[in-house]
């Protein structure tokens, strides 16, 4: 199944993966593995995440506070956003292929 991403979930995998590694050298790629690792489980097995409002999903990203949140369209899987956990939450709710959620 195809993935594709947000243009705002690419900048934030990117911010977040930067800040990770100004944190600590090699910790910004443990990130960015981590991520990868998440959409290839998601890409595995769509339906197996943690349902939210509307048609998306949440996937936990191993040993980082965020999630990747997707939903299936036309398809593929749409990942709307790559999500600190502890902020802001519902701020990705816009971004949808379909139109508001």
């Amino acid at each position: 199944m195809e993935v594709v991403f947000d243009v705002e979930a690419r900048r934030e995998v990117q911010e977040a993966a930067a800040y990770y590694e100004d944190c600590r050298e090699g910790l910004g790629e443990a990130f960015l593995q981590a991520v990868e690792n998440g959409v290839e489980q998601v890409r595995s097995h769509p339906l197996t995440w943690h349902p939210l409002k509307g048609h998306f999903r949440r996937y936990l990203v191993s040993r980082f506070p965020y999630g990747i949140i997707y939903a299936l369209h036309e398809k593929k899987i749409y990942v709307a956003a790559v999500m600190h956990l502890k902020r802001k939450p519902d701020y990705w709710r816009n971004r949808t292929p379909w139109g508001k959620s």
